[in-house]
């Protein structure tokens, strides 16, 4: 299960490109496995790292410099994460320790797996993100009252979806969110089986 989303300050990292998407964020040669696990290491990989398959970092790419290493929030560009559905993108993430991504617009699939991963999407105007890059300064997110505040007070509110904002507040995915309803599905799977009892005749085999 995710770890519960409810209050997050961290230094946020700026990685303002539009149209990141998910071959960037972890290239195919980074994926190894089909677990969630052993990752990080290949997350941006063809950014991060000087040579393509090596390991020298890079020190002119953001994820390399010292002042953004514990960074738990990614400040990015309009439509990220678009590209391929791969999970492996969003497991990446969470892997290497982000929590929150705070752009313009998401690749929809994308902010679906986020949200599944216990990674919070946030919706910003560019304008918005831009101010929250200069100011270089932590940014204290709060998915208790959909609010983003910085250092110096600025307070800016964000929409999120019922649905999504419960997942990430309580920790579940999406088996934990059906499982909520776990009578409900138990008392219409009785009322079918009155209803319509050949549906069930492999069930006796």
């Amino acid at each position: 299960m995710p770890e519960p989303f409810t209050r997050l300050t961290s230094l946020p990292m700026p990685l303002i490109r539009d149209n990141v998407d998910t071959d960037q964020i972890i290239p195919s040669r980074e994926m190894k496995s089909t677990g969630k696990t052993g990752l990080a290491d290949g997350l941006f990989a063809g950014w991060r790292y000087t040579q393509i398959g090596g390991r020298e970092a890079d020190p002119a790419f953001v994820m390399n410099q010292p002042e953004y290493a514990q960074s738990q929030i990614i400040l990015g560009g309009s439509n990220f994460g678009c590209g391929s559905s791969r999970e492996h993108a969003v497991w990446a993430l969470a892997e290497y320790g982000f929590r929150a991504i705070l752009a313009p617009s998401f690749a929809p699939i994308f902010a679906g797996n986020c949200v599944r991963n216990g990674i919070l999407p946030v919706v910003l105007d560019a304008e918005t993100i831009a101010i929250l890059a200069k100011a270089d300064a932590p940014l204290t997110i709060d998915l208790t009252e959909n609010s983003v505040r910085s250092e110096d007070d600025g307070l800016w509110h964000f929409e999120i979806d019922d649905e999504a904002r419960a997942m990430l507040l309580e920790g579940l995915d999406a088996i934990d969110l059906s499982m909520k309803r776990l009578d409900d599905i138990q008392a219409w799977q009785q009322a079918d089986r009155t209803q319509r009892p050949w549906i069930y005749l492999g069930e006796r085999l």
